[in-house]
């Protein structure tokens, strides 16, 4: 709080220093030295920002100071300014002259916005919660009364949560670093969902393979087609760990697939020879059962309009270096009369541990496009769901879990892969992954 204080002191003597030299008739040597400290703080703003593990967050914090700071300087500087056009202040000649309170505006207009700037663009820079839509937001209502200060308020509050968030997650991974809670005996193999890749600058997890390995997991990826027959992709599942054991003598892994993914990995385990180098398969969101909303689309869209989207992805995904892209052979796969038939041939191997999970979203407005649209075509079909595969669909294995938060905002089909790279109140999607796998070393797997 005093810190706050000193702050805005300076800040608001450094932009009205003019006015009140004359005021208080204080000798001209004294407000060089506001204007060095003024200086000073726009460099380090707050020694409390030295405190955080991470520079980027704080950065962040040093902005998020800042801003408030202008908030209050920029508030008093304000009513300094009134009082001297409404003749409030000590009388004077040199006061009572309109162009020097014009001036003196001038002059406090432009130090609180570098204040304000300094700010805006360390958050802007440095924050990975704000978005798009509030950086967006941030510029449009920035000359709108009253609007601006409802934006910039949500702006300051949603960094500073970021910011106390991240700094609390590097301080519980640096206590644990040295119990390597996530280190299993055999590596994770991560296996993505359909019209995905795992792209070496575009994570599928998200921030969630680094939070694993922070704690002392090892990690691999299926790189599976995108779009292609469940059988197809269980084949190259197969090859893929037949590779990753013969590389590194790890003998086994244990699979965490998403959606798609899972019934992927169901396959190569049960068709493809697989079962015997795989300990263990966490199925995350996986319609085991099929959408019957993708049996809806596949018969009510014309063929014409579904060959259309269907050459357009092919085609993108050809110059993105994929062999043999299936459209229609993916999603046909994910119907539910195709997982149901599937089923009775894909049995669970023994000796393999099988899990699954499943969320739902509790409401559709809080889902990120397009899963804020899906929802409600899905749940016309497939009731309770995470904006594209029914609940009903996740169970299979040993063990089920229904992820439910607290609050209405449940958790979508994207939030369980951090697609969107979203911390939200309720749920820490790095942290489940964590406690996952720790439960999977704690098996001895």
């Amino acid at each position: 709080m005093i810190g706050y204080v000193l702050r805005t002191a300076v800040v608001f003597g450094a932009a009205n220093g003019y006015g009140l030299a004359k005021i208080t008739g204080w000798p001209g040597t004294f407000w060089p030295g506001v204007g060095v400290i003024f200086f000073l703080l726009q460099i380090k703003p707050s020694l409390k920002a030295r405190k955080i593990q991470k520079r980027r967050l704080r950065i962040c914090l040093d902005g998020c100071i800042l801003l408030r700071t202008f908030l209050a300087s920029s508030g008093c500087s304000i009513v300094f300014c009134l009082a001297g056009f409404l003749g409030m202040l000590p009388p004077g000649s040199l006061l009572a002259q309109p162009k020097f309170w014009l001036l003196h505006a001038g002059i406090a207009i432009f130090v609180e916005a570098v204040v304000f700037w300094n700010g805006m663009l360390r958050i802007y820079m440095t924050s990975e919660q704000l978005g798009i839509r509030w950086r967006v937001l941030g510029l449009l209502c920035g000359m709108i009364p009253v609007a601006n200060l409802i934006v910039l308020a949500v702006l300051i509050r949603t960094a500073e949560r970021e910011v106390a968030f991240e700094q609390e997650k590097i301080l519980k991974n640096r206590e644990r670093e040295a119990d390597r809670i996530c280190a299993t005996r055999y590596p994770i193999l991560m296996v993505h969902g359909v019209f995905f890749r795992d792209f070496r600058y575009l994570n599928y997890w998200g921030r969630i393979p680094k939070e694993l390995e922070k704690n002392g997991a090892v990690i691999y990826y299926g790189k599976q087609q995108s779009a292609a027959s469940v059988a197809d992709c269980g084949e190259e599942l197969a090859a893929r760990i037949r590779e990753i054991v013969e590389e590194s003598g790890c003998e086994k892994v244990n699979i965490i697939a998403h959606s798609k993914g899972g019934l992927d990995s169901r396959y190569a385990l049960a068709k493809c020879g697989a079962a015997e180098m795989v300990a263990s398969l966490t199925t995350v969101n996986t319609p085991h059962r099929g959408c019957e909303f993708a049996d809806y689309l596949l018969s009510g869209i014309p063929r014409r309009q579904q060959e259309i989207v269907a050459n357009a992805y092919n085609a993108a995904l050809r110059r993105l270096g994929e062999k043999n892209p299936d459209f229609f052979a993916a999603v046909n796969d994910l119907t539910a009369g195709a997982c149901s038939a599937r089923n009775e041939e894909v049995m669970d191997v023994p000796g393999v541990y099988y899990q699954s999970i499943g969320t739902t979203l509790e409401r559709a407005v809080k889902g990120r496009f397009p899963l804020n649209f899906s929802w409600y075509l899905v749940n016309h079909f497939d009731g309770e769901n995470d904006g594209l595969v029914g609940e009903r669909s996740f169970p299979w294995g040993e063990k089920y879990r229904l992820i439910t938060p607290k609050g209405r905002r449940g958790i979508s089909h994207g939030d369980m892969i951090d697609l969107n790279r979203e911390n939200f109140d309720g749920f820490d999607v790095r942290e489940f992954y964590v406690e996952i796998v720790h439960e999977l070393k704690e098996k001895g797997l």
